[in-house]
């Protein structure tokens, strides 16, 4: 079987392996304050400009839901686009903890400026508001659902929105080393931590066995945020784990050479996919590709590739999507080429 069907589907990079089993048998002190999680820390505060409050987590969902829990009051909800993650596949967790996600339409998978806006102005215009959910935050996903990227100006449109109504910007990056690893983009890690009251920068879907690096601007982490994190689950006792996986990702530039790779092998499958006749179903430039597949190749090929059935787009086609990640080998991706 080719596999393509996700960027978490293998274990971790051979450094960051290697990380964990020679530090396996050493005694560390507990609940993050080893100094592999303490030096991991520094490391993401220097590619983040140099401040921030990093919090290391083990997953994406529990991020999600333990940044947005702490941060909205008891009345308000959050704004996402109607394929936001938050909204689609963490069956339902943020409205589990108490906060309804307020979906807007969106434009290849982005949140556009003007759109959180108008929701905002009208929001605030009909005069029994009071008895709905107020709006206490916007989530977005650098990538998106879609791989699309938010452009540096369509970054900061959203911020003085926020700022306009004093709520914060929240980002989920469980991909964001695919981003930041695209030549289109033009959003450094720098630009993410002074334009995002808190974002995070994933591990598990770039090289990591698990881990998220949660970021929060200077002064914007919440009360009690720590005994929120135990009381909720999500405090590891052997901290380390985490602290020396995102310790090896940000040695020697680790974290932005795995990301190349599956940027790398993305264009080199896109070209094939252009060649067979096939047709992107949203134009993405990081390692998802949506194309639009006849069902008959569609059951043919799922025989020997791995990759996910999206949506259905009429009575003889599909759209599907393959995934390339750090872990992606040319060979792999020429030989799903001539299948395809």
């Amino acid at each position: 079987m080719l596999w393509f069907e996700s960027d978490y589907t293998v274990g971790a990079h051979p450094a960051v392996m290697d990380a964990l089993v020679r530090s396996n048998a050493e005694n560390l002190p507990s609940y993050g304050a080893d100094p592999y999680t303490l030096r991991a820390a520094e490391k993401i505060r220097a590619a983040c400009g140099g401040e921030g409050e990093v919090f290391l987590l083990t997953g994406g969902t529990q991020t999600n839901m333990l940044v947005i829990g702490s941060v909205l009051r008891a009345h308000e909800g959050v704004i996402a686009a109607e394929t936001g993650h938050i909204a689609s596949h963490e069956a339902g967790a943020i409205e589990h903890a108490g906060h309804k996600v307020l979906t807007l339409p969106h434009r290849e998978g982005k949140l556009s400026a003007d759109a959180v806006k108008r929701y905002l102005e009208d929001f605030y215009a009909d005069p029994v508001y009071t008895h709905m959910v107020h709006p206490g935050m916007v989530y977005i996903s650098q990538p998106t659902e879609y791989g699309t990227l938010y452009s540096l100006a369509e970054l900061k449109a959203l911020r003085e929105v926020c700022d306009r109504w004093s709520i914060p910007l929240y980002a989920d990056g469980a991909r964001l080393g695919y981003a930041l690893a695209c030549p289109e983009n033009d959003v450094s890690m720098a630009d993410m931590a002074r334009l995002c009251d808190a974002f995070y920068i994933g591990g598990t879907k770039v090289g990591a066995l698990c881990g998220e690096a949660l970021v929060f601007r200077p002064g914007r982490v919440p009360a009690a945020f720590r005994t929120y994190i135990k009381q909720e689950g999500a405090l590891l006792c052997k901290g380390r784990l985490t602290g020396v996986q995102f310790d090896a990702l940000f040695t020697d530039g680790l974290y932005g050479e795995i990301g190349r790779n599956a940027i790398s092998c993305a264009a080199a499958l896109r070209g094939y996919l252009s060649r067979a006749g096939y047709r992107e179903h949203i134009a993405s430039p990081t390692n998802q590709i949506f194309v639009v597949m006849p069902r008959a190749k569609y059951d043919s090929l799922r025989k020997e590739v791995a990759f996910s059935f999206w949506e259905n787009l009429d009575a003889e086609n599909c759209v599907v999507r393959f995934v390339t990640s750090w872990a992606t080998r040319p060979e792999d991706v020429e030989a799903l080429g001539k299948l395809l």
